[in-house]
């Protein structure tokens, strides 16, 4: 059996490992593990849930330790990826271990993290954002860095970081080694591994777009409405702790509220809270002081917490690759879990793409039959009519969703009607047809004065009495105007 004594790392290092109860390596560190000791670059891939986090980081430790120059920097997409990575490192250093670590993500005191700085910690762990303002501070300096990390470059590209990483790496020196591990990879991480790699050695350990086998996974075909009366049976049918998925910020909140009515023990985590309410929550959940965890897309790259038994998608994500991390929080190292997930017919399109995900030579199907009431999932993709059964207020006609001609108008009318007005005198057309002719600057032909004649552009109620008698008047206002002005005025033939 291969264990951790195989590999060549010092004994401080394996004293940290068995205290970690980390015994038997996970394929993927038994493969990147002496690589990386080698000084090579990787770009690594695995299923959620294998250990990636164990594969850069007892090489990063062991190789600082050899030498007492030279620091380490991880890049991770999301705070809480961050804290769970830094945690990691801290365990493998062990106590009395000279060498500091410290963490620079968003949301967290600046002046606490400088604190962190002055200690000249030689492994640094953070997210892009935060990183790159310590550096425009000149608070962080990272000229000796020989070990750079990538976690999670997919979710990082996704969230907009490949600007930010580019800034970076100005900063490190051009003789570093790098590791890039991801839990997909797709063709755009590969392209970008030659702009960061070195004669990389890649390690791929399964297909990263395959869910564990020991989580089984259920879906059910329902209508918008049904979808919290189902969540609720289910919650009442299910033990021990849950991560329920939803799409944006305020429906966690509001459903954790709800949820918490029903005399549920639940949570939310989302984007919106503060740095150290997020850190609450997840030490909470973790602790076992609440079951159920209403969470955003930000729960579904790097948390691992082992006691998660079940994964339900309340709302299905907007990327499909996301599908397969967020059934990755559970099963982790070898445990079995569930992952059940809601399907409405807004989300046709979304499932179809992760079905062809799961299976790429699966076809589109032109019907897929849902649950009894749910009124199916019709696609015509000749045509491009999408269905959902029969709409009640259009008389128990077919549903179609807006039409997306460029031709024709978006509220459902025929390309022939936009042809039709085209051809009219009143159409002025766009700014791109032919027949446009620009706004007159100096106003509309109906608002022009005729010639010679001075426009009044006062009210016609102030147009039709004399200037002191006008509520504009300053003679009105102050009341200054005497009695002979104003009989001289109502004496005049043209007031009588």
């Amino acid at each position: 059996m291969i264990n951790f004594e195989g590999f060549s790392l010092s004994q401080n290092l394996k004293n940290s490992l068995a205290r970690m109860n980390f015994t038997v390596p996970t394929p993927i560190q038994i493969s990147s593990i002496p690589l990386a000791l080698e000084g090579r670059d990787i770009l690594g891939s695995a299923q959620t849930g294998t250990g990636k986090t164990a594969a850069f980081s007892i090489p990063l430790v062991e190789l600082l330790s050899r030498s007492k120059q030279g620091s380490a920097l991880i890049l991770t997409p999301t705070r809480e990826l961050a804290n769970q990575v830094i945690a990691v490192i801290i365990q493998l250093l062990g106590r009395n271990n000279p060498i500091k670590a410290a963490c620079l993500i968003g949301g967290e005191s600046m002046h606490k993290q400088l604190g962190q700085l002055k200690s000249r910690p030689r492994i640094i762990v953070g997210t892009p954002g935060r990183i790159n303002d310590h550096l425009d501070r000149k608070s962080l300096k990272l000229s000796d860095t020989g070990f750079l990390v990538l976690d999670e470059t997919d979710r990082m590209l996704d969230m907009g970081f490949g600007i930010q990483i580019d800034r970076i790496l100005k900063h490190l020196p051009a003789k570093k080694q790098t590791l890039m591990f991801s839990a997909t990879l797709p063709e755009e991480i590969v392209r970008m591994s030659a702009k960061y790699l070195k004669n990389p050695e890649r390690v791929s350990m399964g297909a990263t777009n395959v869910p564990s086998i020991k989580i089984k996974q259920e879906v059910i075909h329902m209508q918008q409405e049904q979808k919290y009366p189902e969540l609720i049976k289910q919650l009442q049918q299910r033990t021990g702790s849950i991560l329920v998925f939803v799409k944006t910020k305020h429906n966690s909140k509001n459903l954790a509220a709800k949820l918490c009515k029903e005399k549920f023990k639940a949570d939310a985590l989302h984007g919106n809270l503060r740095q150290s309410k997020r850190t609450t929550v997840m030490s909470a959940f973790r602790n076992k002081k609440f079951t159920i965890l209403v969470a955003t897309d930000i729960a579904a790259r790097g948390l691992d917490v082992p006691h998660i038994e079940h994964v339900i998608n309340y709302d299905l994500p907007q990327v499909a690759e996301d599908y397969i991390h967020r059934m990755g929080r559970t099963a982790r190292a070898g445990a079995e879990g569930s992952s059940l997930s809601f399907i409405t017919n807004s989300d046709r399109e979304k499932w179809n793409a992760i079905e062809r995900l799961l299976d790429p030579t699966k076809k589109k199907e032109n019907f897929s039959k849902g649950r009894s009431g749910s009124g199916g999932f019709q696609r015509d993709y000749k045509n491009k009519r999408r269905g959902g059964g029969r709409d009640r207020n259009r008389g128990g006609k077919p549903s179609f969703g807006r039409s997306r001609s460029s031709e024709g108008f978006r509220a459902n009318k025929p390309a022939e009607r936009s042809r039709e007005y085209k051809s009219t005198d009143k159409f002025r057309g766009s700014a791109h047809s032919e027949g446009f002719k620009p706004r007159n600057i100096e106003g509309f032909k109906e608002n022009k004065p005729r010639e010679g004649v001075e426009k009044d552009y006062r009210r016609k109620s102030d147009r039709e009495k004399p200037k002191f008698f006008s509520k504009k008047s300053k003679d009105f206002k102050n009341r200054n105007f005497n009695a002979g002005n104003r009989n001289k005025y109502k004496n005049k033939e043209s007031f009588n």
